[in-house]
């Protein structure tokens, strides 16, 4: 059980809309499809009828809806208060932050503001897209880390919050070096065997980007590896197991070193924006201080 089902699901039974229901989850359609199906199969019987127009609540979603409505207020209301509590005792200030920027870039930032800030104490959740926004709307946390880009941004009121945009980072499609010279992998030639393909989810945030970056054009590629981490594909990127698009913050070491090498030129390419949300009317000094530091 995911509690976001439960939420997906008071979404779907209010709008009784998939299309608007998504819209307001901040996910794709079909992702949140997905999600309303595994909750039905969770629950063992059909919660939806999808045969009508609008949907309709079953008999059964009747039944269910009232008690999913408790158990989301229930364990939102148990959580705020152990953050609360958590808070207060140990004035930790709390970090939404997707998995890549995480690792290629906050952890490291935090290491040297920490310099500046000795009573600095950080506590940081990595997660996907929607999970980060949803906590800091939810005001679970109190800063955001994510990525910007021109297809695809998080639908945050930034009449409520605050964005700082932090750096530019790039998309770049690469292989390991060796397979790569050794193969003549080169996205630009539409001739020869295709390239294998490492992924991302098309439902995530660099999955949605890669796509609208390649839109048109011809990739002469086999997809042969799914994910929805930028590490996990790094690994097999490392071992010669095909191309992926990576963040070029991700890679800096491996491309000054040689290890590996971009395969397309700019057209195959994106810029991406590493951006901070607050609100920092609602910050104590010391996190105000960081937040200025960002």
């Amino acid at each position: 059980m995911d509690l976001n089902w439960l939420r997906d699901f008071e979404c779907l039974a209010r709008t009784l809309s998939f299309t608007r229901a998504s819209d307001e989850r901040n996910i794709t359609q079909s992702a949140f499809s997905r999600r309303i199906k595994a909750l039905e199969s969770w629950v063992g019987l059909p919660l939806v009828n999808r045969a009508t127009y609008p949907v309709q609540i079953t008999e059964a979603g009747q039944q269910f809806l009232p008690v999913a409505l408790a158990a989301i207020s229930q364990l939102s209301e148990t959580r705020q208060s152990l953050r609360d509590a958590d808070r207060g005792d140990s004035r930790f200030i709390r970090f939404s932050v997707l998995h890549t920027i995480s690792i290629n870039y906050l952890a490291s930032r935090i290491e040297e503001m920490q310099l500046q800030i000795p009573e600095l104490r950080t506590r940081v959740r990595s997660d996907s897209l929607s999970t980060c926004c949803e906590l800091l709307v939810e005001g679970a946390v109190d800063i955001m880390l994510c990525y910007y880009h021109h297809s695809v941004s998080p639908k945050i009121d930034e009449a409520a919050f605050i964005r700082k945009d932090l750096l530019t980072d790039r998309l770049i499609p690469v292989a390991a070096t060796k397979q790569a010279r050794a193969n003549l992998w080169n996205l630009n030639k539409q001739n020869g065997s295709p390239i294998p393909y490492l992924a991302y989810e098309p439902t995530s945030f660099l999955g949605t980007v890669v796509e609208n970056t390649v839109e048109r054009q011809l990739l002469n590629a086999e997809e042969i590896y799914v994910d929805g981490l930028v590490e996990t594909i790094k690994r097999r990127l490392l071992k010669g197991s095909g191309f992926a698009w990576m963040p070029a913050t991700a890679i800096e070491t491996e491309l000054s070193e040689g290890v590996l090498v971009p395969i397309g030129d700019d057209c195959w390419r994106t810029s991406l924006t590493v951006s901070a949300l607050s609100n920092p009317e609602t910050l104590d000094p010391t996190a105000r201080r960081l937040w200025d530091l960002l």
